[in-house]
This record gives structure tokens, C-alpha cells and sequence, in this order.
């Protein structure tokens, strides 16, 4: 049951520390007359309380307003349940990954890792729908978007180095084609996953990584190491596909460390959307209700003693 909610907006429960500082001033360090004592002359005080007409504060009082508080905060964080029909909204929120098959990479040794950490970001996605793009000197799709992990799987280990018959380097194909897929699904806030050695990254390709970012995408990148590098193969270029991630403001990493790509792309479709007024179409925002059970603690603020 846990692991379905959500939060849509999570920041808010850094109000919880503050409402529980608060709470130990009002009920462990509070005098029971407040700031009264200061405001009102000693001998009228002190004539008030032999009338009877001053009565000290209940704790139980403050301790309600600490409780409707923390509730209100708990509501305004927007816990959310995914709606039963979310699966028509999940084009909003894809991964596509890009792939390099150009001879540097088929031939350099790493193939095999490569294509099982392709797999690892698929699964980290969860239940978005995920395509695979390929490239050498030109790009393809080698699987459309779809949800079904066991048939991209066997797509992925069919991957070698004449799957793309054409000769060189071209990442800026790959990532236009990824954009083009995009374009044509709706989606709005997806992650491009580039696997590459960082061969053949040009101007073309700083463009379609900006241009990935001003779309609303992330573009995240994977190095991949060729330690076995073919003769008259160009080597490849880490530092450029650090930058190009940056350029399309994602995580960077390589098919040794792929957490930090991994955990980018783990996200969760909420906390894609939610900056957006999308999120409301995928996710049942049950805050509101909590904002209701508020209102329990804070009638007895209105309790009037005996």
C-alpha cells in the first residue's frame, strides 16, 4: 500500500521538523497564561485571577493546533494514488534509448555490458514505455515504444556490430531520431539515454541535445569504455559526452557506474509531471481529504471548559 503513493510535492514535509520544534515551545516550555503576564500590569492580573476571571491555557489545546498542523503539512506534500486508467497518459512520461553501434564500440569488448546495462535502464523505468534507437553512420529504430520489457530484452541481445549497416559515428542522427519519436508520441517530460564512447560528437549533436532539453526532455548519457579498440577505430571522447549531458540537463555516467543515470531515469512519473499541469491527469491527489481529517484536532480548539 506504501509503495503506491506518491508524493507530488514532497518539499513539504520539510515543514514537519519546524511544526515539531514549535510543538515542544508550545507544550513542554509555555507558560500556562502565554505572553499575558508581560502585557497586562501585575496587580490587574492578579485582581483578574481572584475574580476567577483569568483562566490558564490546556495543553491539550496547543497540542491540536500542532496536530492540524502537521496534518495540513502532510496534505499540502500532495500524497497520490496512480489512477486506473494512468496507462493512457503514459506517453507523457517516456525513455528512449540511443544506442551506438559503430565499429569502435561493437569491435571494443564492452558489447556484452553494454547491452546489459541498456536493459537496466529499461527496467529502471518502471512501467513508462521505452524505445531503442541504434546508430552508426546512420540511425534506426530497433524497437518502438512499448511497455513489454522480455521483447526489448531480446531485441537488445540481438544487438552486434552489423546490425547497422552503415559505417561511422553519427550521435546527432541517433538523438534527432529520438527527438522525432518523441515529437510523435506527445510526450512532455522524457529521458534520452545516450550508450556511446563519446565518438563523433559534433555541433549536429550539441543542437539535438539542446534542443531535447528546450523540449522538456532530459538527456542523460552512458560512456562506454573500448578496451579492445580496432585498428584505425577513432577513440572515443568521455569529456564531450559529460558536456552533452549537461547540455541536455542530465546525469552522466558510464556502463561501469550507472547509478547516477540510473536513479535519473527511477524517477517517478509524478516527479516528472508534477511541475506541469499534467499530473493531474495521471495521479489521484488524496490531500484534500487529508486537509478534512485536519479539521478533527482543530474543533478542539473550539471546546469551551466546563
Amino acid at each position: 500500500m506504501i509503495e503506491a503513493v506518491t508524493l507530488l510535492r514532497p518539499w513539504w514535509l520539510l515543514a514537519l521538523p519546524v511544526i515539531a520544534l514549535v510543538a515542544w515551545r508550545a507544550v513542554f516550555r509555555a507558560a500556562p497564561l502565554g505572553d499575558w503576564p508581560r502585557a497586562v500590569e501585575p496587580r490587574l492580573l492578579a485582581s483578574l485571577k481572584a475574580r476567577g476571571a483569568v483562566l490558564p491555557g490546556r495543553r491539550q489545546a496547543q497540542g491540536a493546533l500542532v496536530a492540524a498542523a502537521a496534518v495540513l503539512a502532510l496534505a499540502l506534500a500532495g500524497p497520490a494514488f496512480e489512477r486506473s486508467d494512468a496507462a493512457s497518459f503514459r506517453t507523457l512520461d517516456a525513455t528512449i534509448l540511443v544506442m551506438d553501434l559503430s565499429r569502435s564500440v561493437a569491435e571494443g569488448g564492452r558489447l556484452d555490458e553494454t547491452r546489459g546495462v541498456a536493459q537496466s535502464v529499461a527496467e529502471a523505468a518502471g512501467t513508462r514505455q521505452v524505445a531503442l534507437v541504434v546508430y552508426s553512420g546512420d540511425a534506426y529504430v530497433a524497437a518502438t515504444p512499448t511497455t513489454d520489457r522480455d521483447a526489448l530484452g531480446t531485441v537488445l541481445f540481438a544487438l552486434d556490430g552489423a546490425t547497422v549497416p552503415d559505417r561511422g559515428s553519427s550521435p546527432a542522427r541517433g538523438l534527432a531520431l529520438a527527438r522525432r519519436i518523441l515529437a510523435e508520441m506527445g510526450a512532455v517530460a522524457a529521458d534520452v539515454v545516450l550508450l556511446s564512447d563519446g565518438g563523433g560528437i559534433d555541433d549536429p549533436a550539441r543542437r539535438e541535445a539542446a534542443g531535447l532539453a528546450g523540449d522538456g526532455h532530459r538527456l542523460h548519457t552512458l560512456a562506454i569504455p573500448t578496451p579492445a579498440l580496432p585498428a584505425e577505430a577513432p577513440r572515443g571522447d568521455r569529456a564531450a559526452l559529460d558536456r552533452l549531458a549537461r547540455t541536455g540537463g542530465g546525469a552522466a555516467g558510464e556502463i561501469d557506474a550507472p547509478s547516477p543515470v540510473l536513479a535519473a531515469v527511477a524517477e517517478t512519473g509524478a516527479g516528472h509531471l508534477a511541475a506541469g499541469s499534467y499530473a493531474v491527469l495521471a495521479w489521484q491527489d488524496v490531500g484534500r481529504w487529508l486537509v478534512l481529517l485536519a479539521l478533527l484536532p482543530a474543533l478542539l480548539l473550539f471546546r469551551r471548559p466546563a
